[in-house]
């Protein structure tokens, strides 16, 4: 079956969109990548280069070996714990919060739900007074417990509201219909609704990584022992106030701290497409 030629316009030009939209969202991370090749003083060169013209890994050299500086395995371990701690514990408070406002009915529902969506709202720059004190008041600065509380608060709200979602769009039929076959009441839920819910836990689980993994400002002021510092704050060394800046070593650093994210999202990816099968097959 041949297309007519107004189809096959329109699927250029969507072809075409396509790939400008792939290039504009993948440049920027070839940009750092080139630069991490790149010698430092051809960095602030103002002829711009799509390709380096002379490739080197001494500033990956640098990231990795200098004694000089910061060593960077601490800083990744810092931030895997850190980060793998607040997904884990955010997940779990989210799911069952989720469940709890979606599939009961019980007092102060909706003032716990307003409260979500306006937790959400406050400036986290406003708190950092007051966290920063009662942190001190527990003894936890310095700490990578001080990290994981504030992160799991922050990312909490967000996600119970999405989660939510995902319960709300399971229909309640399904646990009744494998309640009459025999089954409990959490039974049926951790046998029909839980598989269906992995897609959701899994996009509220990236949620929670991408903000605790990045995060900089509350870790740059929790954390003040060098031995503790995390990866965006451990980029941060590399800038020196007599202007001497590193960076291609910081493109360097950033592509390192990129690859773990990488791994992440390629696992993440396959569980996704194994929770969404299994839900087709319960449903």
């Amino acid at each position: 079956m041949r297309r007519s030629p107004r189809r096959r316009i329109a699927t250029a030009l969507w072809c075409a969109v396509a790939v400008f939209v792939f290039v504009c969202s993948t440049f920027p991370v070839y940009w750092m990548i080139k630069t991490s090749l790149t010698p430092n003083n051809e960095v602030r060169s103002r002829d711009l280069e799509l390709w380096p013209a002379n490739l080197t890994l001494r500033n990956y050299e640098t990231v990795l070996f200098d004694p000089g500086r910061t060593p960077f395995l601490p800083a990744l371990s810092m931030s895997l714990v850190v980060t793998l701690a607040t997904v884990l514990i955010a997940a779990v408070l989210a799911f069952f919060a989720a469940v709890a406002i979606s599939r009961f009915r019980f007092r102060s529902r909706t003032g716990f739900i307003v409260a979500v969506i306006a937790i959400q709202m406050l400036p986290l720059e406003a708190m950092m007074v007051s966290l920063y004190r009662v942190l001190d008041s527990w003894q936890l600065l310095n700490t990578a417990m001080a990290l994981i509380l504030v992160y799991v608060a922050t990312v909490l709200p967000f996600t119970i509201w999405t989660l939510r979602g995902f319960v709300d769009g399971v229909p309640i039929e399904l646990e009744e219909a494998a309640m009459i076959d025999g089954c409990s009441r959490v039974g049926a839920f951790f046998r029909v609704t839980f598989p269906l819910l992995a897609p959701g836990l899994v996009a509220t689980g990236v949620f929670a990584f991408i903000q605790a993994w990045n995060e900089f400002l509350i870790a740059l002021i929790v954390n003040t022992r060098p031995d503790l510092m995390t990866l965006p704050v451990w980029l941060r060394t590399f800038l020196t106030l007599n202007g001497t800046t590193n960076w291609a070593a910081i493109m360097a650093g950033s592509t390192l701290m990129a690859i773990p994210v990488v791994i992440f999202f390629l696992i993440i990816q396959g569980r996704m497409a194994t929770g969404m099968a299994a839900g087709a097959v319960k449903g």
